[in-house]
């Protein structure tokens, strides 16, 4: 039996926030962060497959699908600040202690949540999820480290070509191997949220705001060091973003983590969701049940 998705929001510091809910409410909790430039329609099909043992949650962020979209004017997009909501979000729903997916940006708003309350996070999924700078593969890092450093009409115009349909359709199919296990709706849903009028200063902001999640890394590494939290890494090895350098460095302070490195790219459910929810339900049934 499939289990029903629930879509719902909720108000957080004013704002409407978009998430989806399956599973049962005393059942141990997953909370799912997406990444740049999707939202919980990435978890479509995996919230389903783990909530028969799971309390399966799906926020999508400030700015991102179906949550509220502010101008940055009325609200600084940032990573602390798209942190702040998710944690909002987690205190209104009463969620004390949760597992964390994070992927993309689901992140660094992951390793925030983390490191300002250590005890709630009770193992952790990452999915191209970076939290070293062995994963970032070049091209695509110095491009918006170059206008993160030096916003202006030089290194803006690299930035802009990141919202286009072409590169996000390429985050999708690039890296698998076979590219019609990959719906084409992905990035059509996904590119007709970009297009919202102002979403383009939205995604600027987040860009040039990336480089504070670098800077957070040692303290996320002592974490990791001091919490030995259970972490299994599942990833899309031919990603040109993320590379599977970010899965391996994982052990530098997390020598169990547990790592699969998949034939797949950045989006790796889309073309892996039975190998990711099996290891998925695998590795949380041993560090949880």
């Amino acid at each position: 039996m499939v289990s029903a998705v629930h879509h719902r929001t909720a108000t957080v510091d004013g704002l409407e926030v978009f998430y989806r809910e399956a599973g049962d409410p005393q059942a141990p909790v997953i909370v799912l962060l997406h990444g740049f430039p999707t939202s919980s329609h990435m978890f479509r099909h995996l919230i389903p497959a783990l909530a028969d043992r799971y309390h399966v949650i799906a926020p999508d962020h400030i700015g991102f699908g179906q949550s509220a979209m502010p101008a940055p004017k009325d609200f600084p997009y940032t990573f602390d600040a798209l942190t702040d909501i998710t944690s909002g979000l987690l205190q209104h729903l009463g969620i004390d202690r949760f597992a964390l997916y994070v992927q993309d940006y689901g992140a660094p708003i992951g390793w925030r949540l983390a490191l300002r309350a250590p005890q709630r996070i009770t193992a952790i999924i990452t999915q191209n999820g970076n939290a070293y700078e062995e994963g970032f593969v070049k091209p695509f890092w110095e491009a918006v480290f170059a206008y993160a450093t030096t916003p202006g009409p030089d290194t803006e115009s690299p930035m802009r070509a990141a919202l286009t349909p072409e590169i996000t359709r390429w985050q999708y199919v690039n890296g698998v191997a076979d590219p019609t296990l990959v719906s084409p709706d992905n990035w059509v849903h996904d590119q007709a949220l970009l297009d919202r009028p102002g979403n383009d200063e939205i995604q600027l902001s987040l860009f040039r705001d990336y480089p504070t999640n670098v800077d957070l890394y040692p303290a996320v590494h002592q974490y990791f060091r001091d919490s030995q939290v259970p972490l299994l890494a599942v990833w899309g090895a031919n990603d040109e973003i993320f590379g599977p350098a970010g899965a391996q460095a994982f052990r530098q302070d997390l020598p169990d983590a547990e790592i699969h490195l998949l034939e797949s790219g950045h989006f790796a459910l889309e073309s892996h969701l039975e190998t990711i929810t099996e290891h998925i339900r695998d590795f949380l049934a041993r560090v949880l049940d």
